[in-house]
């Protein structure tokens, strides 16, 4: 299997103890190494195998794309990745292709990490969505499963990332939330200027228009303060989204896309995240894209 951005390969991976330096070391720092590798050996586990949870560390002597085992290790330790979901690939009686997999992979395996960890906020920084999916040589042994994975490319991190138990109005919030941001970038036009895509641009505006009204609907549930004042906010935005998805020229266009964007400003939800006891630290990716 393959190790994707959002695989699991037939290439395996060795780990062998390293004894055969003992003469070339003291004693004692033989003896860790070899510990520190015994242990390594023991934890190796086909990734075929890997279950929602583990917590697991690559190994480092095969190419990043071809893997068939890694390291899993107790969360609490530092680690570089933890499978938060898994589902099969139904519907293909021949392998799909590396195109068609990594497309399954990319658009089911966010839904699965929201599952494991609703609030994205809340996650290390740099922590992105990878998975291990199917090659052709394994597809032909039977092998239909894609593991999500959270990852962490540079460096490591501890401790597992799943979810503690949400509250009604925590998980309420976060999946209105997480469907207003989901719709604005997976509708994102590849041309940079809406004169390049006016249709694309609009069908995005469309797309964050009805995620809006989910999310309205949902926050209309929750009294406390400060998310009520989102609310009443977000429809004055949901109104902006809705004017540049029916707009007819670009000026149109503009004028309302302006006061949309700048409307679910994730910077302007921190209040109402704190009053529901979310994590309160916008993403620096996020923070970037709201800074201009």
């Amino acid at each position: 299997m393959s190790l994707g951005v959002t695989s699991r390969s037939l290439r395996g991976i060795s780990a062998a103890v390293a004894l055969i330096s003992v003469g070339a070391v003291g004693c004692s720092e033989a003896l860790d190494s070899a510990e520190a590798g015994a242990k390594k050996v023991v934890r190796q586990r086909s990734v075929f195998s890997l279950a929602t949870g583990d917590c697991y560390n690559p190994n480092n002597a095969a190419p990043k794309s071809e893997e068939l085992s890694v390291e899993v290790v107790p969360c609490k330790e530092p680690h570089k990745g933890q499978v938060v979901g898994d589902f099969k690939i139904d519907g293909h009686s021949a392998y799909p292709g590396e195109d068609k997999t990594a497309q399954i992979a990319d658009e089911r395996c966010p839904a699965e990490a929201q599952k494991f960890a609703p609030d994205a906020w809340a996650l290390p920084k740099g922590v992105d969505v990878y998975y291990y999916s199917p090659t052709k040589e394994s597809w032909a042994t039977g092998d239909r499963a894609v593991s999500c994975t959270y990852t962490k490319e540079a460096g490591t991190f501890s401790g597992s990332l799943k979810s503690k138990p949400l509250n009604a109005d925590q998980l309420a919030y976060l999946k209105g939330s997480n469907a207003v941001y989901e719709a604005l970038w997976t509708n994102q036009p590849e041309a940079e200027h809406v004169e390049d895509d006016f249709a694309g641009y609009k069908k995005q505006a469309k797309a964050v228009t009805a995620a809006l009204g989910t999310h309205l609907t949902a926050l209309k549930n929750i009294e406390q303060p400060e998310t009520v004042k989102l609310r009443a906010r977000l429809e004055e935005t949901a109104a902006a989204w809705e004017k540049a998805a029916s707009a007819g020229d670009t000026d149109a266009f503009y004028l309302a896309y302006d006061r949309a964007f700048a409307g679910i400003d994730p910077g302007k939800t921190v209040a109402a995240r704190k009053e529901l006891k979310l994590a309160t630290t916008v993403p620096a990716d996020e923070a970037e894209v709201w800074a201009g």
